[in-house]
């Protein structure tokens, strides 16, 4: 007796698994579409890829679909209303119908899916969902609100990017923005003010240079783009630059920013380092004159070294703080930009530069 009690037990749960992990079988035939690239049999295959990942049916493949309406001279051109649909998921021995529509609206995306049963001949489940228009993430959104249908998790952050018009901007829900390319010439004027300044106008006999401590400055800005999302972007920027030549002098530079920009509206904010090649001496200074380092100087005084005609030529480095925005008319971009160096012993250095190009990519 225990014996024939433990064997219908065991058939029991036999028959329990092989019931829970049966499926039914489902087929995809044409989606409705309108406003779309898509037509109709494309669509359905694509809603037949993201069903199968699901894995809750045992969907026909499209190819035994195919080989099916061929064997039975079905022609599904039209076949859209449930009427239609239920002959002939009838005729492919399938349990489950899934059919639906995809719209495009304007502004929004309105996909519409539904389940048809194909024994009680009633729709056993029905979704719509709206989205933004952002056709590129068609597939994204058919997989979202194949999820929604089925009562499956979903990625609520790529939900809200596809649905809410004021979500964080992204390539999601910003596909189409241009990344606005700032590469080309730049010239401008730079200005000392301070310490460097005075020495700048000071008589070459003194250590000075004999010019104005403003200075026109030429250059080229290389860009490199490290992230873009939507509207923003973030970028090194790398500028060499040569600055005094209208003064007689050649002092070149390199400038290596990491910028922040918008793509939409071209405000952008950078800093980084800068290094410049320029003359350089060791000195102190004595009842307010600065006299050169020589062989006949005192061990007792207080040396330090600053910017003098006489010097050796060193590489001296700083810190610049950069902003700008970038004005369009028609392909042409003209970034306009204003900077300054973090002040040095008592020198403040301001500059403002423009360029022009016609690059977005």
């Amino acid at each position: 007796m225990k014996k024939l009690i433990l064997i219908f037990v065991n058939l029991l749960i036999i028959n329990q698994l092989g019931f829970s992990q049966a499926k039914f079988k489902a087929i995809v035939l044409n989606i409705d579409t309108q406003g779309f690239a898509l037509d109709p049999a494309q669509a359905g295959n694509l809603v037949r890829l993201e069903l199968d990942k699901t894995g809750v049916f045992e969907v026909v493949d499209k190819y035994d679909v195919r080989y099916l309406l061929e064997k039975n001279k079905l022609d599904i051109t039209n076949c859209y209303g449930k009427i239609c649909l239920l002959e002939v998921a009838k005729v492919l021995s399938s349990d489950k119908i899934l059919t639906g529509s995809l719209e495009d609206f304007g502004q929004n995306i309105v996909i519409t899916l539904r389940i048809i049963d194909v024994k009680t001949e009633q729709i056993e489940k029905s979704q719509v969902m709206e989205f933004l228009n952002y056709h590129k993430e068609l597939q994204s959104m058919i997989q979202i609100t194949l999820q929604k249908l089925l009562g499956l998790p979903i990625d609520e952050l790529t939900l809200n990017s596809l649905t809410k018009k004021n979500d964080y901007e992204n390539t999601v829900n910003n596909p189409n923005q241009r990344r606005l390319r700032l590469d080309g010439p730049r010239m401008g004027v730079t200005m000392f003010v301070g310490d460097k300044a005075e020495i700048l106008q000071a008589k070459k006999s003194e250590g000075g240079f004999e010019v104005a401590p403003v200075m026109f400055q030429f250059g080229y800005q290389f860009e490199t783009q490290y992230l873009n999302e939507g509207n923003f972007q973030a970028l090194f920027e790398f500028i060499p630059t040569v600055t005094g030549t209208d003064q007689g002098l050649f002092i070149p530079s390199l400038t290596i920013l990491n910028g922040f920009r918008n793509n939409k509206s071209g405000w952008e904010f950078a800093l980084g380092p800068t290094f410049k090649l320029i003359a350089q001496a060791e000195g102190y200074y004595q009842d307010g004159k600065w006299i050169r380092k020589t062989t006949d100087t005192p061990s007792n005084v207080n040396l330090e070294t600053r910017v003098d005609s006489r010097g050796d030529l060193v590489i001296s480095p700083g810190f610049v703080l950069a902003c700008g925005k970038s004005f369009r008319s028609g392909k042409m971009n003209f970034p306009v930009n204003f900077y300054a160096l973090v002040p040095q012993k008592g020198t403040y250095q301001l500059g403002l530069s423009f360029g022009f190009n016609a690059k977005n990519r």
